[in-house]
């Protein structure tokens, strides 16, 4: 049985987004830009996606910026706002355990002059709003937090944190990457005063290259690539319509019975942590306060049972699991090669390991950092599935420690 299980690395394209995709390849295959028939036909898919994800988000089509997915929205966000409001300030605000498409952009802004102020989380991964108000300045230009950690799972408190950055000073931009959030959670970005929000296409069933950057029309903000002036002159170039429209009609599909999937997500991920959590020498990461705190242990874990309300505190389809003697590297080789397949951490930033930022700043054991795999889920995930996937891994825990470093 194959069984993928790195579903928040990327995702398979939905076979109705790869006929749609396939059609507009060999039929509407016009310029958007150009005034003939082809063209405006071509145009017209990319209204489409832009209702579409306007629709979902309840935001207007105008605030719909199309990009090559998750880095490029976070990097205009980022870079793109401050060029534009650097006169209100240099000082800005993110966490230690945002994905390196954040972090990266603010190592490039701290060597021109900005100060960036990383909050710590708590051991569950959560920013605490606290330390958020605490840090607000007059002089903050930008927040960005991400709405879900991509190695955890850990659901931050937006709508909580948005007001909170609003109520200091309305003027401070809010920037949530919501790319690992976006279908698994609800988010209303005028509810939560987001201000500019970033999603990728093959996190949700698209395809690859493709994303968008949610923008509040009252946003100031310049762009990152010059050119022809499509997309209001924001981001140049020919626009990849395929792609875009692919992206447009995973989203449709994903949001038309998003609650029920969110409810079956939290089922399966409830089921696979607690099946986890009965395995000698397996804790589970991520989970709010106590319930963290009960999968901890080692041999003592086998009668415990995490709760649904528990569960529900998290995002519905990241479980990150560390399992004492164990290399990731190694047991992710040794699924792999029983047909299931996982992620040492994050596959987001690139295939060469290094100590996980995330992990390290909820204070796991410093013999777990390398001994950490994460499970992640989508709609197309069974309860089979995963059951198989626990069957294997008690046949091969035992015979892997046996191999145990000294």
């Amino acid at each position: 049985m194959k069984v993928y299980l790195d579903n928040s690395a990327t995702t398979r394209c939905f076979d109705e987004v790869r006929t749609l995709m396939s059609e507009i390849m060999d039929k509407t295959y016009g310029n958007p830009s150009s005034m003939h028939m082809l063209g405006v036909e071509a145009e017209k898919y990319i209204k489409y996606a832009a209702d579409t994800y306007a629709a979902i988000l309840k935001v207007s089509p105008k605030e719909i910026l199309f990009t090559s997915g998750g880095t490029e929205s976070d990097n205009m966000a980022l870079i793109g706002c401050v060029e534009a409001n650097q006169r209100a300030g240099k000082h800005i605000i993110t966490t230690k355990i945002e994905h390196p498409a954040v972090l990266e952009p603010c190592a490039y802004l701290e060597k021109r002059g900005y100060e960036i102020t990383y909050l710590d989380v708590d051991s569950s991964g959560c920013v605490r709003p606290c330390d958020l108000l605490e840090a607000l300045r007059d002089d903050t230009i930008l927040v960005s937090v991400m709405y879900v950690n991509n190695e955890i799972g850990s659901l931050q408190p937006i709508e909580e944190l948005g007001k909170l950055i609003k109520d200091r000073n309305k003027n401070t931009l809010f920037h949530v990457d919501a790319v690992q959030g976006f279908g698994k959670v609800k988010i209303n970005p005028k509810r939560e005063k987001i201000d500019l929000m970033s999603v990728s296409g093959h996190k949700i069933h698209g395809p690859k290259g493709v994303g968008i950057l949610y923008i509040n029309d009252k946003v100031k903000i310049h762009p990152l690539i010059y050119g022809g002036g499509q997309q209001r002159g924001l981001r140049s170039g020919t626009e990849n319509v395929p792609a875009i429209a692919g992206m447009a009609k995973a989203a449709e599909l994903l949001y038309k019975d998003q609650e029920a999937s969110i409810d079956r997500l939290y089922g399966l991920k409830l089921h696979l942590i607690n099946e986890l959590c009965s395995l000698e020498g397996v804790s589970v990461n991520g989970l709010p306060g106590e319930a963290r705190q009960r999968t901890e242990g080692i041999k003592e874990t086998c009668s415990l049972q995490v709760s649904s309300d528990t569960v529900r505190r998290t995002a519905p389809h990241i479980v990150s699991a560390s399992i004492e003697g164990i290399r990731a590297e190694v047991l992710l080789h040794a699924l792999e090669d029983k047909g299931i397949y996982v992620s040492a951490g994050s596959a987001c930033a690139s295939n060469k390991p290094s100590v996980s930022k995330t992990l390290k700043a909820i204070g796991l054991r410093q013999d777990l950092l390398d001994s950490t795999i994460r499970f992640s889920m989508s709609v197309e995930t069974t309860y089979e599935e995963l059951d198989h996937t626990i069957l294997v891994l008690k046949e091969l825990l035992p015979s892997l420690r046996r191999f145990k470093r000294r």
